[in-house]
C-alpha cells in the first residue's frame, strides 16, 4: 500500500472514531445476533420478536400516519398501498429502526464494514391489495445468481402481521438458488408476527408483500442496506441536508453516507465526508 493511501485509511479510522461513526461495539455482539446468523444462513431469514414497545411503536404510527398521502403507481408499488419515501428527511421517529443493535449486529457478520442504508420506507398495505410480484431486492445489482448477497432488508411490524392483512410472504432456502429457478407462489409462507417484531432477510430471498383480505391496513417500515461498494437505491446525500444530517446520531450518519469504504471511497474533494458537517 502507498504512503497515501494508508495516510487516507488512517484519516478515515481517526475521523470514525471522533464521530463515533457507524463503528461496530460490543452491544453489536450477542449470543442472540449469532443464533439470529444461523437462522438466516440456513433460511434465508429470521423473524425476531418483540424488539420494540408500545410507547415506540406509537410513536412511529403517530408521526408516520400524517405521511401517507399517495398510494402506489404501479402494481409493484400497489394501486392499493400507500407509501413513504424519504423518511429521513421527515421523522426521525424510525431512526432506531435503521440502527438497531439486534440488525446492525446481523449485518456486521454478513457483510464488510462500512455497510450502507440503500433505503428507508413506510409502507401501508389498505384492504382490498392483491399479492407484490415475488422477488429479491437485490436482483437489480446485475451480477448472475447464485451469488453471496449484496444487501439485506428488514420489514418492521408496526401492526399484527397475519395470513388475512397482507403479512410479508417469503421462499425459505430461496437465497441459494440459481438464475435457472423461478418462484412459485406457493412455496412461499407468510411471516406472521406481533406489532414490534421485524423480520430479516438477505437481498437475494424471493419474497413479496401479501395480499390484504382484511378489513384493515396493514402498517410496517422497511429499512434496507447494502453494501458500501454498491449503489443505494436513495440518494441520500441529495435528500438530506445538513442541518437534517447533523440531528441523526452518529451511526445513522454514517449508514446514510457519511462513511469511507477505505481506502477512500466516499470521500469528498479528498476528505472524510463528515467534514462536511464542520461547516455551514
Amino acid at each position: 500500500m502507498s504512503d497515501n493511501l494508508k495516510q487516507q485509511e488512517d484519516l478515515g479510522r481517526d475521523l470514525a472514531k471522533k464521530y463515533k461513526a457507524h463503528v461496530p461495539g460490543p452491544e453489536r455482539k450477542s449470543p442472540e445476533i449469532d443464533a439470529d446468523w444461523e437462522k438466516v444462513q440456513r433460511d434465508g431469514y429470521v423473524i425476531i420478536n418483540d424488539l420494540l414497545d408500545a410507547d415506540e411503536i406509537a410513536r412511529i404510527r403517530s408521526e408516520c400516519t400524517p405521511l401517507l398521502d399517495k398510494k402506489g403507481r404501479n402494481s409493484f408499488e400497489g394501486a392499493d398501498t400507500q407509501r413513504v419515501y424519504n423518511v429521513l428527511a421527515k421523522t426521525r421517529a424510525i431512526d432506531k429502526l435503521a440502527t438497531h443493535p439486534r440488525i446492525l449486529g446481523l449485518m456486521d457478520k454478513f457483510f464488510q464494514p462500512s455497510f450502507l442504508l440503500s433505503q428507508a420506507q413506510v409502507i401501508n398495505i389498505l384492504p382490498g391489495e392483491k399479492p407484490q410480484m415475488l422477488h429479491a431486492d437485490d436482483g437489480f445489482y446485475q451480477i448472475p445468481r447464485p451469488r453471496p448477497p449484496l444487501g439485506a432488508a428488514t420489514v418492521w411490524a408496526i401492526d399484527d402481521f397475519t395470513e388475512e392483512n397482507g403479512a410479508t410472504v417469503i421462499i425459505p432456502g430461496s437465497h441459494e438458488w440459481g438464475a435457472d429457478r423461478a418462484p412459485k407462489p406457493e412455496e412461499t409462507i407468510p411471516a406472521v408476527m406481533k406489532a414490534g417484531s421485524v423480520i430479516f432477510f438477505l437481498g437475494t430471498t424471493w419474497h413479496g408483500g401479501g395480499a390484504n383480505r382484511s378489513g384493515a391496513a396493514r402498517f410496517a417500515v422497511t429499512c434496507q442496506y447494502c453494501e458500501a461498494y454498491m449503489r443505494q437505491q436513495e440518494n441520500f446525500l441529495l435528500e438530506l441536508n445538513r442541518d437534517t444530517v447533523r440531528e441523526m446520531s452518529p451511526e445513522l450518519r454514517g449508514l446514510v453516507g457519511y462513511s469511507i469504504y477505505g481506502p477512500f471511497m466516499g470521500m469528498v474533494d479528498g476528505k472524510h465526508p463528515l467534514r462536511l458537517l464542520e461547516t455551514a
